[in-house]
């Protein structure tokens, strides 16, 4: 992710050096379609043609203009919050990893993908309409609280340096990988129009929400895959109030949003820490932390 210009080096402007000023964390919004990385790299070459470095290819260039990275893989089909850290800021990403996050997902009763969301091939039609929202509701019971998760095969785990998704797509044989405990702080049903429900989600770190789509299909003797996924919240940094969409990307929006840190300012990567110890959001009122 980090990147490279041309053989020519450009003059340190006003603008760059402002831009390479910035140390902190901050969200935008990934929309559906292009991998989290693409829409990181998207948003560097943004802000390096604003700070006048041309031709910028952030998948090319060999000097690093800007040190940016994300707090955790959205897949290519969600949308939502993507937290990014700049500067000093990525030093802090593992605690977006491991940290709480929101979801918001609509599922499809009666047909699992081999993907477990819509990008993939159906591989299973099953029966679902004896399927009550009550019943829905009560096996979602069995999936809250400290529970063991099996990873998805289509995944950014990764195996022998590859990343499982990308080994599958290269026709080799993939063993899933074992279950691991994963948290569920609150889950609840918010739509039930068989075929499709919808789902509100908090969890900590590491959690497949298509995993757990995919699992609560099967308890109910049907099968379910993901529709749509939106992360409303990671961290501290919510959808409605702090993500920039792309038309927002220039550093007077990004230095207004920033949550700043300094190089001295680099506490313990445990949630427990991350909450008590970050400081309040641009524009945001002190709030009490996540479970």
């Amino acid at each position: 992710m980090a990147g490279s210009l041309s053989n020519t080096a450009a003059p340190i402007t006003s603008s760059l050096a402002k831009l390479q000023a910035l140390n902190g964390l901050f969200a935008i919004y990934k929309k559906q379609g292009p991998t989290s990385a693409d829409v990181l790299n998207t948003l560097k070459d943004t802000l390096l043609r604003e700070a006048g470095v041309e031709n910028s290819n952030s998948r090319k260039r060999k000097k690093q203009w800007l040190k940016m990275g994300h707090g955790g893989t959205l897949d290519s089909a969600a949308s939502g919050v993507l937290v990014v850290g700049v500067g000093n800021g990525t030093k802090q990403l593992s605690t977006m990893l491991t940290g709480s996050k929101k979801y918001r997902a609509v599922g499809e009763l009666g047909k699992a993908t081999d993907t477990l969301d819509a990008t993939g091939t159906v591989i299973m039609e099953k029966e679902f309409e004896h399927i009550t929202r009550l019943d829905m509701e009560e096996k979602l019971k069995m999936f809250t609280g400290d529970i063991m998760q099996v990873p998805p095969l289509y995944s950014a785990l990764k195996k022998d340096g590859q990343r499982l998704s990308v080994l599958l797509k290269k026709g080799h044989q993939v063993e899933a990988k074992p279950a691991r405990p994963v948290t569920v702080y609150s889950l609840t049903l918010q739509e039930f129009q068989p075929p499709c429900f919808t789902l509100d989600i908090e969890c900590g770190g590491g959690f497949y929400v298509r995993s757990l789509v995919d699992d609560l299909g099967k308890a109910l003797a049907s099968c379910a895959h993901v529709k749509e996924l939106i992360r409303t919240k990671q961290g501290q940094f919510t959808l409605q109030d702090h993500a920039l969409h792309e038309e927002q990307w220039t550093l007077e929006n990004i230095r207004g949003a920033l949550h700043h840190c300094t190089e001295g300012d680099q506490r313990s990567n445990s949630p427990k820490s991350s909450q008590t110890g970050a400081q309040q959001l641009p524009g945001e009122k002190r709030k009490s932390s996540a479970p």
